[in-house]
């Protein structure tokens, strides 16, 4: 059955997803920082876990942001092959939800027109819009803002087959490593294994959107996402690179087919404050 949704009420949702997801942590981190701070051994890396679950606190009782970096949004739209947009046209609505979240709710503009000319917009638009049609009448909106401290960190590496789940690891190890304290560890890491170059990419972002703790359904995934959770957090890097035990506190692995010259490979790191809010409508 054909499904009719006016553009208004995609606006309206996508402005108070942003201000949400800019200033209520998510319940699967901030339980995460908790388990992670009764057990961290360093006594620097405990308080700064305690900052960290105060801050999160804090800014939900305000309604302020978790983080000075609100971000560059990033919107994930899962929309059913029956569902009619009314009114105006989807993208138009969508960063206009983006505008009207950032302005009225008090956020940081950080988005500038042109990479080179570099003039911000001044309201945080154009978001990046990633759309994918599925079978039915429902439509299904993310909103994942992300900060630009820890995208900067992030790497897309082209290896070769031959270098097979060793260098896979490797080279998700070599980033997390490297990263260092730059993205305010301790750091969630989406990664994308396959596809070509640019999916491999959003195979790492989308990964970024599952609740931290979960685990592949793919056994030969689930097994790399432990043994990398593992050697990640014996670093030391530790909560904002001051030493100790937190350095990540998830890793989800997402895969797809590629070709056969190929193992495109990479890695999003994201800061604590991983953010999204998800409306099906």
């Amino acid at each position: 059955m054909m499904r009719y949704i006016d553009v208004k009420v995609i606006r309206e949702n996508v402005k108070r997803m942003c201000i949400s997801a800019n200033c209520v942590l998510n319940s699967d981190i901030y339980e995460a920082i908790s388990e992670f701070e009764k057990k961290e051994v360093s006594h620097v890396g405990k308080n700064i876990l305690g900052q960290l679950r105060e801050n999160a606190d804090l800014a939900k009782e305000k309604m302020k942001p978790i983080c000075q970096d609100t971000g560059m949004a990033v919107i994930f739209v899962e929309i059913g092959q029956d569902v009619h947009i009314t009114g105006g046209g989807l993208s138009e609505a969508i960063n206009e939800g983006v505008r009207d979240g950032y302005i009225d709710g008090y956020l940081r503009k950080s988005v500038v027109g042109d990479p080179l000319i570099r003039v911000n917009t001044k309201d945080n638009t154009p978001a990046i819009i990633h759309y994918d049609i599925k079978e039915g009448n429902k439509l299904k909106i993310t909103v994942a803002p992300k900060g630009f401290g820890s995208e900067n960190m992030s790497r897309v590496y082209m290896l070769k087959p031959a270098q097979g789940e060793e260098g896979v690891k490797d080279a998700i190890i070599r980033t997390i490593e490297e990263a260092g304290s730059n993205p305010c560890p301790p750091m969630v890491v989406g990664v994308g294994i396959g596809g070509n170059f640019e999916y491999c990419a959003e195979l790492a972002k989308r990964a970024l959107l599952r609740p931290v703790g979960s685990k592949s359904e793919k056994e030969h995934i689930r097994r790399i996402e432990e043994e990398l959770f593992e050697r990640a957090n014996k670093l030391g890097i530790g909560p904002q690179g001051l030493g100790g035990r937190c350095t990540i506190l998830g890793i989800n692995v997402e895969s797809f087919a590629t070709h056969i010259a190929g193992l495109p490979v990479a890695i999003n790191i994201s800061c604590h404050v991983t953010r999204h809010a998800e409306i099906e409508l």
